[in-house]
């Protein structure tokens, strides 16, 4: 059995396809899905209805990124257009529904309202969109939200001396909670690097494809990780989120 944890999709259908051919999965594998399956590119519809699908063949959690909240919202609630998702990809996703049915909608709305916040597993590795603020743990955390929101750990994580030792009164009690932390969000490419990250036990999985970056999925054991093209090569007409 293998693990992966697919980074940030943003509506690239052509790209989450192009990884998975590369896994060569079989029925044992399980993925970890790191949430922002929509917003960016033209296919955000079709990466909800292929994932609602895959699912029912391979192992797969999900988790909720900040664009999926934004998107839920405006499935339950069509008017509900927040001004700053349309600018943000939004408007992408909007027209990605044109011609899905009303029931169609529903089914992924119940997708979304199912996402998972986070994810423990049984060897203590943590999964996540974003972040978490309280240095008691995800559990004690105060604001949810900051599940799919928060730069404030990869941050920490990036800027920390790596002389302190683990067990050390001054190393950050954020990062002694979990063996390993798992997260989205943050683009890799705003750091000019075009691969997954590691800082401190946290490995960053975003590797920019809402941007000029690539869909990426990571086996957490090996950290043997798998790519698409650049999403730019993939929708040569369209901008993404590069505006």
């Amino acid at each position: 059995m293998r693990t992966f944890a697919i980074g940030d999709i943003h509506g690239g259908f052509k790209a989450l396809i192009q990884v998975l051919n590369q896994l060569e999965l079989t029925e044992e594998d399980h993925l970890i899905f790191m949430g922002d399956y929509v917003d960016g590119w033209s296919e955000a519809a079709q990466v909800i209805d292929f994932l609602i699908d895959f699912s029912k063949k391979f192992n797969c959690i999900f988790i909720k990124g900040n664009h999926d909240v934004w998107c839920e919202n405006w499935l339950k609630d069509e008017n509900d257009v927040n001004p700053s998702w349309f600018m943000h990809g939004g408007k992408e996703t909007i027209d990605s529904y044109a011609g899905f049915s009303k029931e169609e909608k529903q089914e992924h709305l119940a997708f979304f309202q199912a996402l998972q916040m986070y994810h423990l597993d049984d060897e203590n590795r943590l999964f996540l969109h974003a972040g978490f603020t309280s240095m008691h743990g995800v559990e004690k955390e105060t604001y949810p939200h900051k599940f799919c929101t928060d730069r404030t750990l990869w941050e920490m994580a990036l800027a920390l001396d790596k002389k302190i030792e683990v067990t050390a009164n001054n190393y950050p009690k954020r990062l002694q909670h979990y063996h390993e932390i798992y997260i989205g969000h943050t683009p890799t490419t705003n750091y000019n690097e075009e691969y997954p990250m590691n800082a401190a036990n946290i490995w960053n999985v975003d590797t920019g494809a809402a941007f000029k970056g690539k869909v990426t999925a990571l086996n957490i054991e090996t950290k043997a990780f798998y790519q698409s093209d650049a999403l730019p090569t993939l929708y040569p007409n369209e901008k993404g989120r590069n505006k």
